[in-house]
């Protein structure tokens, strides 16, 4: 009878056991497929937590992202064999914590606005999306960002915002500026015709009511585009 070769992670050399490594050298000094196993904290009868943890990151692509963890939604978890819902849980909620911890940080940077403090708080919550998201930011008279709501979830590729719905939303938080701010799923944050002639028709709505709008900034995958820094509010665009 073959001897089993298979080492559990207590049979494993200190060196590459994921705790004592943390322990020892510091979380920074895990790997993505280490802290994930951290997280897990055990694997199967057959499966130590750190081959399971590779994986789940398998999943993610090629390149074995834990910024792409977040697309993997609890059924695409539990299909995982290995993967109950106490572990599909364990996951969600530590790329959920990471999210708000991101977000939290760049919030100092929205007191006092501009293009790449919006895109660089909303990003982590965007970036990853596989439909638009429509939000609209409401600003006060120093152009600080005082709120925001969602607008509109799209389809793949389109989204729709109303001029309507969108100025009802800033006069009950009493906006004084507003930005808009969406999602491209494709990755690639170029503006698109539509995107032009909503942002003109809403710019255009707001200077009747007196409730300007600073800028329309599109999430791509670690990119984004300001219509502000373009230009392209001050010349708008018609087609």
């Amino acid at each position: 009878m073959m001897e089993n070769k298979y080492l559990t992670v207590k049979e494993l050399p200190e060196s590459e056991r994921p705790y004592e490594r943390c322990e020892k050298y510091g979380a920074k000094a895990l790997s993505d497929a280490e802290l994930l196993a951290v997280i897990l904290r055990c694997g199967t009868k057959n499966e130590r937590a750190i081959d399971l943890a590779y994986r789940i990151l398998s999943l993610t692509g090629k390149e074995k992202s834990l910024a792409k963890l977040p697309r993997l939604g609890r059924s695409d978890l539990i299909k995982i064999h290995g993967v109950g819902h106490v572990k599909a849980s364990q996951i969600l909620c530590a790329c959920e914590l990471s999210e708000r911890i991101a977000m939290s940080q760049r919030e100092e940077g929205l007191k006092l606005f501009s293009p790449k403090a919006v895109a660089d708080y909303y990003s982590p919550k965007l970036r990853h999306l596989e439909k638009e998201q429509s939000m609209i930011l409401f600003a006060d008279s120093k152009s600080r960002i005082i709120g925001d709501q969602l607008l509109a979830l799209g389809t793949v590729n389109a989204s729709l915002m109303s001029a309507r719905e969108v100025y009802l939303a800033a006069l009950k938080q009493n906006a004084v500026y507003i930005i808009l701010l969406h999602n491209h799923p494709s990755g690639d944050p170029t503006p698109s015709n539509e995107d032009h002639l909503v942002t003109n028709r809403i710019k255009e709505a707001g200077e009747l009511l007196g409730i300007l709008l600073l800028d329309h900034i599109i999430i791509g995958d670690n990119r984004y585009i300001s219509f502000k820094e373009m230009g392209f509010m001050q010349q708008g665009r018609r087609t």
